[in-house]
């Protein structure tokens, strides 16, 4: 385990301990009213560890914290099951990082023959959350993914920075959390890489509104859900917005933005691509 990845591992369990209600627990207020959060002492012993290991586990300390005991304190702290293998992954026991995954140029020729194919918006994203293709449709609904500098283009990056993205998002608030929140979760393992802190470090630098909702710890699975858009064009458009995972190609995932049943979507869809390839 790094060294970044020890302390992000300590500072999530410190959050989470804080956080906690100490009634849930069985446990009295503090004082008079301090009816939030547990002692280390007694995370330690719900857990059954000694003081000393589960305070140098905060501290970030080069120890070895085994997938056991590390299950054992998320059960005490209450972690999600996203939160929970987020921990894991941080101390060494997820899916190992595939080195070299962090960013790719492009996505093969038989996957971009299947975006190009489905008549809905569709892009391909890396494992940094670059932006490695994407179809027609997708090109339609966001034209500026077309003319965006390579280097900018990643999906974090535009939500945070691109004012005309920002625009198209009525719930621009919800969804920016969403994504960091899910690319926390994705990012575990890769976390303390180079590629990772300089993404992370240049979004901060970027955005304070980035940093102060990274500095949350929030930790989410994606989950298939609505995405609207309000294009300038045509109104409103609502999607269902799945994500799936090519089997021979793991490290890209497809997200796919499905017309909603029962709205206009497709019809505004049709009339986006079509004012697209006349201009």
């Amino acid at each position: 385990m790094n060294e970044e990845r020890r302390r992000e591992l300590g500072q999530f369990l410190r959050d989470r301990r804080t956080g906690l209600l100490r009634a849930e627990h069985g446990l009295a207020p503090i004082g008079r009213s301090r009816t939030m959060g547990l002692r280390r002492e007694e995370v330690a012993a719900f857990a059954t560890v000694s003081v000393t290991w589960y305070t140098w586990l905060e501290q970030g300390r080069d120890i070895n914290a085994s997938r056991q005991v590390l299950d054992s304190v998320g059960r005490v702290l209450r972690l999600s099951p996203a939160e929970q293998a987020y921990v894991l992954a941080l101390g060494g026991h997820g899916a190992s990082p595939v080195v070299g995954a962090s960013a790719m140029e492009g996505v093969p020729p038989h996957l971009q023959a299947l975006l190009d194919a489905l008549e809905f918006p569709v892009f391909a994203v890396a494992p940094d959350w670059g932006i490695a293709g994407w179809n027609a449709a997708y090109q339609a609904l966001y034209s500026r993914i077309a003319v965006v500098e390579k280097v900018e283009r990643n999906l974090l990056w535009l939500v945070f920075t691109d004012p005309q993205l920002r625009q198209m998002l009525p719930d621009w608030d919800i969804t920016s959390r969403n994504f960091v929140a899910e690319f926390r979760a994705e990012a575990g393992p890769r976390l303390g890489s180079a590629p990772h802190t300089a993404l992370v470090r240049k979004l901060a630098e970027a955005s304070t509104e980035f940093a102060s909702i990274w500095a949350e710890r929030v930790v989410l699975n994606f989950s298939s859900r609505q995405r609207i858009f309000l294009q300038a064009e045509v109104g409103e458009l609502v999607f269902e917005q799945h994500r799936l995972v090519p089997s021979d190609v793991p490290d890209l995932h497809l997200v796919m933005y499905v017309p909603t049943a029962g709205t206009r979507t497709q019809e505004r869809l049709a009339q986006l691509r079509a004012s697209a390839t006349q201009g």
